[in-house]
């Protein structure tokens, strides 16, 4: 008996050793098939050239080298060098089991196998053996010049090891889905952009479809061209090629939409240096790509960038050499003459010593989403998450595993409301080479349900299921109003290209100015909380329209319709002026008034003859008598104020109306605040 364990033992033991024995694509070891020989060497030397280009080149070593594969699965340098090749792919964690077995098959093949290893498994999350195998390499390999970098490299990498073990404890609650095949195909989809309400995305594909159907030397894939999709009952259309002027034969590439979608910066090749392009929609065509100033593009490379939502700051990615790492995140303000100025680093508590990519500036305005390779990343490039209060930028914060991942995660955007971000990943159960996927983070309307499998042992046939419903969390959402709508002509229905003006009425100063689409008459502005803004739709033509939106700092995120229809300066049209505020029960101007009163001065001194009558109007509280004399003191103060700033007296009438004139119910709070307003009619041209 004890023979036969022993000879059982044995036989193991022999064919163990023969499984991992390193076999050479020599003539001894194939006798028999010479010609498959001799191409398995053709395709080693083919692979070999593909690494000898550098590691641009690893991707298309690949497929000679897997196809020697075939024919001799078991040399050790065969599989470290596919290994190594696919540590330089969309599908890097492929690399491990040929490592491995590279390993099992010559312990020796290669000084790098114990770092290549080390990422590998770090890459595979396999953390505690990533740290083993960065520390067998560091104790091994011989201190040279040729060798420190690495040295250095797997010493962050075990850092990144251990907080991605930390990262891995606590994972974020999210949800992330492939956004479909409405956009993802077999080829590679990625850097989406979206408006601010997720109306439009459009993003990079290398799909056949590209403009003049070149192919890169680099990557044997497509070149690149942008897709545009818009939503459509809450599902995405399918995408279609945003054509010329902004495709073309060369790569084009998505770096960054304005908040209301009319404003697209797009990355173009220029002799080898990535710059900075800016395109306009105007209807329902977008003009030819404008490259911007050299206080933005230099001979370096730019490679992202993202406009603030008032349209007057662009932050954007540049290597040029006065940073403080490889990639810096910059920013340059826009001046009175609509040029760009000088360029600003955002400075050490958002750059590191690495580098920095994929820049996207929330439209709340303060919130700054980037990847960094610094920081306490979990490997590569992570997203991290920095907030602007009292001009100073806080620490950036890690947005958390599953979105961040040990590989590369870059270009991530979020949509206004804080719930939804976009980025793209390759994965291997997408559609195509890299897929654009939508994070939803999740909030009290969505709880997670998780799938607890425990097989036990006396129940192996079948497992136990325990559905766990996970607590709910509720989100912290984005503190800001969007306000969207369409601008027309009152009598034609048409839409109007007009001027949206938005106006900080406590400091009475213009804080951006928009244009909505001359096809569409859309519009979209984003206020953040924390201000009361003054909004004007003006046009040349045409009595001004105007809004008040107070947003306490606490407000909640809400979006907010609001549909414009602009009246003629025709006799009898009128307006409310919305921006008109009095103290309580007095008829006292609050200096809140400034811009709407000075915006009336405008319109009077721009049709000299036009003569106009200026009303005051009260909810139905109070005695009849005293809400009319109140009324038409506040009529007259405006008229005063008209005259004061050069406006003739015969020109401007004024009455008070009490509460005779009412626009809505004064049963309801809403209603009476309706009714509390200060009118302007147009009594003769």
């Amino acid at each position: 008996m004890m023979k036969k364990i022993f000879l059982y033992i044995l036989f193991v033991c022999v064919t163990s050793f023969a499984a991992a024995q390193n076999v050479d694509f020599t003539k001894e070891n194939f006798k028999d098939n010479k010609d498959g020989l001799k191409e398995a060497r053709r395709n080693m030397e083919e692979g070999d050239k593909f690494m000898d280009q550098g590691t641009m080149f690893f991707k298309q070593a690949l497929a000679p080298f897997l196809l020697a594969q075939k024919f001799n699965p078991n040399n050790a340098i065969l599989n470290f060098r596919i290994g190594h090749c696919y540590l330089y792919s969309n599908n890097k964690v492929k690399s491990l089991s040929y490592l491995e077995k590279a390993l099992s098959l010559n312990p020796a093949v290669d000084p790098l196998i114990h770092f290549l290893l080390g990422q590998s498994y770090h890459l595979n999350m396999q953390w505690n053996k990533a740290i083993a195998e960065f520390n067998l390499f560091q104790k091994q390999v011989a201190f040279t010049a040729e060798t420190k970098d690495n040295l250095e490299i797997a010493n962050k990498q075990i850092a990144e090891c251990l907080a991605g073990k930390e990262l891995e404890k606590t994972p974020v609650r999210v949800f992330i889905d492939n956004v479909g095949n409405a956009i993802n195909t077999e080829y590679s989809d990625y850097g989406p952009v979206i408006s601010a309400d997720e109306s439009v995305m459009m993003f990079t594909s290398r799909r056949n479809t590209t403009t003049g159907g070149g192919i890169d030397d680099f990557t044997n894939e497509y070149m690149e061209d942008i897709y545009v999709s818009t939503k459509v009952d809450g599902k995405w259309s399918p995408a279609v090629n945003i054509g010329p002027p902004i495709n073309t034969k060369r790569h084009d590439a998505t770096m960054g939409l304005s908040a209301d979608g009319q404003m697209l910066y797009v990355y173009v090749d220029d002799k080898g240096d990535g710059n900075i392009y800016e395109s306009k929609l105007n209807g329902t065509l977008w003009t030819k790509p404008e490259k911007l100033n050299k206080n933005v593009n230099t001979d370096f490379h730019e490679s992202s960038a993202s406009l603030s939502s008032d349209g007057k700051t662009l932050y954007f990615v540049s290597n040029r050499t006065d940073g403080l790492g490889d990639r810096d995140i910059w920013m340059s303000q826009k001046d009175e003459k609509g040029k760009w100025g000088k360029a600003v680093n955002l400075g050490p508590t958002i750059n590191t010593k690495y580098g920095e990519e994929g820049v996207f500036i929330h439209p709340d305005g303060k919130t700054l989403y980037f990847s960094s390779q610094g920081h306490n990343t979990m490997g590569g490039y992570d997203i991290f998450k920095s907030v602007k209060e009292n001009g100073k930028w806080s620490e950036p914060v890690n947005i958390g595993y599953p979105v961040n991942t040990p590989d590369d995660d870059v270009f991530f955007v979020m949509a206004a409301n804080g719930k939804h971000g976009y980025y793209s990943s390759f994965n291997a159960s997408g559609l195509g080479e890299k897929d654009i996927y939508m994070i939803t983070f999740l909030g009290t309307e969505k709880p997670m349900v998780l799938n607890n499998e425990d097989n036990l042992l006396g129940s192996v046939a079948a497992p136990v299921k325990e559905n766990v419903i996970a607590p709910t969390l509720t989100i912290k959402e984005a503190q800001l109003t969007i306000l969207k709508g369409v601008i027309t002509d009152e009598v034609t229905k048409l839409p109007l290209d007009a001027t949206i003006e938005l106006v900080d009425n406590q400091k009475n100063e213009v804080i951006a100015s928009f244009v909505s689409n001359s096809s569409t008459g859309k519009y979209l502005v984003s206020l953040p909380a924390g201000k009361n803004y003054g909004i004007a739709v003006k046009k040349e033509g045409y009595l001004f329209h105007s809004e008040n939106f107070d947003i306490p700092a606490v407000a909640a995120f809400q979006e907010v319709t609001k549909d414009v229809a602009l009246k003629s300066l025709a006799v009898g049209n009128k307006i409310v002026l919305n921006n008109i505020f009095f103290d309580f029960d007095k008829s006292t101007l609050r200096s809140e008034s400034t811009n709407e009163l000075e915006r009336l001065v405008k319109l009077m001194n721009d049709n000299a003859t036009l003569k106009i009558e200026i009303s005051g109007h009260t909810d139905s509280k109070g005695a009849a008598e005293y809400n009319k004399t109140l009324s038409q003191n506040r009529a007259k103060a405006v008229v005063d104020y008209l005259v004061k700033a050069g406006i003739k007296s015969e020109r401007l009438t004024f009455m008070g109306y009490g509460k005779e004139q009412p626009v809505a119910t004064n049963d309801t709070e809403e209603g009476r605040q309706q009714n509390r307003r200060t009118e302007f009619k147009v009594i003769s041209k």
